[in-house]
């Protein structure tokens, strides 16, 4: 069995959903339809390529009007729904990307289309083509849809307004004001559902990277509201959290001054390409109380040209007691992944506690 996400859509998919359309769609074409589905360029294709394939593929057999191909769609997800194929599933995201290329110029129909689609497979990248189009009365629907009584269209209003949703498109009137997007945020900040709620913290971060005095604005006014919404600031300010910016740190309380390491060892000096980073550390509280010390580590990976970029990753976050030491060891992978390259050279491993890093070393990476 295939490891590739682009493998979803296999045979044996394309054959349930063309049965599905041969009961919607008056003289369908099977054989056409999985003949121009598998094209020489098929297996190539990458995941979102098939996906844009598939919508282009669908359009085919559609009605030529948009409110007519809305319509059909809405038949193919209630058939959908009652055999129980593909709910929620990303194989489906060609459905609202199909909104996204044949209805942009329809947007009336569109956003019937989107509300409807959202709930059965989250529209969040095909609404990005309509927020750059109609900017300011789709942010006036977005912010409609935050108080739908489906949590579904709920979570689609914070997770299509990202300013910087990933795999997506960037909206750039987001970025440079976020002031739309907080009016949804406020709207769902004490959403019963978790699922919405971290959309909203996952919002909160995008705007963090942009404008931080923004968010931390966000975060004194929302604090203390209920352990909820306490959860949606922390994780909204993950971003600010990990850069170690002054007023995050304030504002939990996290400082540095008092905790101290001893022991920091690079325990595999030259790690190839493949295998494991190894290293140690002790951390000790010599304060006088209990002090909260979140403990991370930086790594500086060698880029193409030579330079150094660091990434944090979290190792706890927890009270320490007067006196308490805590010996730390940990492995970081340098596996070969899809979305990350390593290239052979010095890198360096830092220590990082509230925010500071303590002490950084030197290692090597090798092919």
């Amino acid at each position: 069995m295939s490891s590739l996400l682009k493998d979803i859509y296999s045979v044996e998919f394309y054959n349930r959903f063309a049965a599905v359309l041969t009961d919607i769609l008056p003289d369908f074409n099977r054989q056409r339809y999985l003949d121009l589905t598998f094209t020489d360029r098929f297996q190539n294709m990458a995941l979102k390529e098939r996906m844009r394939h598939n919508a282009t593929v669908l359009h085919e057999f559609m009605p030529v009007s948009f409110p007519a191909a809305a319509s059909v769609i809405e038949k193919i997800i209630t058939r959908l729904r009652a055999e129980r194929f593909g709910v929620d599933s990303l194989a489906m995201m060609f459905l609202p990307d199909y909104i996204a290329v044949y209805g942009i110029d329809d947007y009336e129909h569109s956003v019937k289309a989107l509300e409807f689609v959202t709930q059965f497979v989250s529209c969040e990248f095909a609404v990005r083509p309509f927020l750059l189009k109609y900017h300011d009365k789709m942010m006036v629907q977005m912010l409609t849809w935050s108080t739908h009584q489906s949590d579904s269209v709920r979570r689609f209003a914070s997770e299509g307004s990202r300013p910087r949703l990933p795999w997506a498109m960037d909206i750039p009137a987001l970025k440079k004001d976020p002031t739309s997007v907080l009016l949804i945020l406020e709207n769902l900040k004490s959403d019963p559902s978790e699922w919405v709620r971290r959309s909203v913290a996952n919002n909160l971060n995008d705007i963090s990277k942009d404008h931080p005095a923004v968010t931390m604005a966000m975060a004194r006014k929302w604090q203390g509201i209920s352990k909820e919404t306490d959860a949606i600031i922390k994780h909204g300010c993950r971003t600010l959290l990990k850069q170690g910016h002054t007023e995050i740190m304030d504002h939990y309380g996290l400082e540095s001054k008092s905790i101290t390491i001893n022991g920091f060892k690079v325990l595999t000096p030259a790690v190839k390409i493949g295998d494991s980073l190894e290293f140690t550390f002790g951390v000790r509280n010599d304060h006088t109380g209990a002090q909260t010390v979140r403990l991370e580590y930086g790594v500086y990976y060698n880029k193409a040209k030579g330079q150094l970029t660091r990434k944090v990753f979290k190792i706890s976050e927890r009270l320490y007691q007067p006196g308490e030491t805590v010996k730390v060891t940990r492995k970081q992978s340098f596996k070969l992944i899809t979305t990350r390259r390593f290239y052979s050279g010095k890198h360096q491993l830092s220590v990082i506690i509230n925010g500071e890093e303590k002490e950084i070393k030197t290692f090597d990476i090798f092919d």
